[in-house]
């Protein structure tokens, strides 16, 4: 997340960044309420009931596209930032804007947001989070994308010291990674790309199915991450985000548009053809993502990169504070669904209520956070 430093030709990707962010925030919402998910608190169990079922779809559908879209612009701004700091300076500087999150949420945010959770059940907040503390408990929640990316750069650097390939600045300044202009991939080589990645990530499922953590990470959905961090950096190296094809975004804006309502409806066709459950409708879901992943992220790219995007104070201040809310909203919004969990109120209106005020907050607490030189020096 904060490998996606503020840029100054590019600001409409740090705007889309934000905004991505608070629909993170969202996401852990409906699974509160709902959805199927891991998070620290649960209030309604996953039913079939219609309300329950739109929360299951909504947070379905952000998983194909929210978290590869953070890996596809951390891959894009890796490239300058390399070239432009240096070899060692740069890791060091992702060792410190990554690492020491994600050490401090493993090991305090983390406890903490399981500690507050367990009050829930009765149990006492200060005993549960001091025992967490005694038994160096670490729990990485959502800054596993720290960890993923903190491998994933490791790999690349990796990759290309191996290959000579580094990127290198031809001088010191800023500017001096001139990327080349280079002609967007085709639609057939787009979609190649995407069955390769459901069939990568059906592969994957098949040995470490949805919801099976390994070192804290859920391997499942890391086909379309890696493609997405690599095509990130390809896509720095040939400068394809300032200039996307009006007719590629337009062509798989059509193909998310066809292929979203696929899957619910295979879904609810199981409940009458049991048959279509299980290994079906497994294989359909890893094909069924990257599809609608590719349209998802291109239109939006689009968007928020159109010269009348949202290049105003509130969206500038949304995209400094994106890393600090992410890093700071489990605990946030644990505690506001605490705070009135025993008002009878329908799923859905809890999940809007809940994850509007947690929005907000998160967005005033992350702006005292970078009150704080050093915090922001880091954040």
């Amino acid at each position: 997340m904060n490998a996606v430093r503020k840029t100054r030709d590019q600001p409409g990707l740090d705007e889309l960044r934000g905004a991505t962010t608070l629909l993170v925030v969202l996401h852990h919402a409906a699974i509160t309420y709902g959805a199927i998910g891991g998070w620290y608190y649960r209030e309604v169990a996953t039913s079939s009931a219609l309300p329950i079922q739109a929360l299951v779809f909504f947070c379905t559908v952000n998983q194909s596209w929210f978290m590869g879209l953070f890996f596809l612009l951390a891959g894009y701004f890796t490239p300058p930032a390399l070239a432009r700091k240096g070899l060692w300076p740069f890791v060091m500087g992702r060792l410190m804007r990554l690492g020491v999150p994600l050490l401090v949420y493993g090991y305090v945010i983390g406890p903490f947001t399981i500690a507050l959770a367990a009050t829930s059940s009765g149990k006492s907040f200060g005993q549960v989070w001091l025992v967490l503390l005694k038994q160096g408990r670490f729990e990485n929640g959502p800054l596993w994308f720290a960890q993923a990316l903190l491998l994933m750069t490791m790999v690349a650097l990796v990759g290309w010291r191996l290959r000579g390939r580094l990127p290198q600045a031809a001088d010191s300044t800023a500017a001096a990674f001139t990327p080349k202009t280079e002609a967007w991939p085709t639609n057939w080589v787009l979609a190649l790309g995407a069955l390769l990645t459901g069939a990568a990530a059906w592969l994957l499922r098949n040995e470490w199915p949805v919801g099976v953590n390994v070192w804290g990470l859920q391997l499942g959905y890391f086909a379309s991450y890696a493609v997405l961090f690599a095509f990130g950096c390809r896509a720095s190296r040939s400068a394809w985000l300032q200039d996307l094809p009006p007719r590629t975004v337009q062509v798989w804006r059509w193909v998310a548009r066809l292929a979203l309502p696929v899957l619910p409806v295979l879904y609810l066709l199981g409940e009458r053809m049991p048959g279509l459950r299980g290994s079906v409708l497994d294989a359909v879901y890893a094909f069924w993502e990257p599809l609608v992943a590719w349209g998802v992220i291109l239109a939006l790219l689009q968007r928020f990169q159109r010269p009348q995007a949202h290049d105003s104070p509130g969206w500038a201040a949304l995209s400094r504070r994106a890393f600090a809310i992410y890093v700071i909203h489990p605990p946030v919004l644990v505690a506001v669904a605490l705070a009135w969990r025993g008002v009878a109120a329908p799923a859905l209106l809890k999940f809007a209520v809940t994850g509007s005020v947690a929005c907000v907050l998160c967005f005033v607490l992350a702006g005292w956070v970078l009150r704080v030189p050093r915090l922001a020096r880091i954040l």
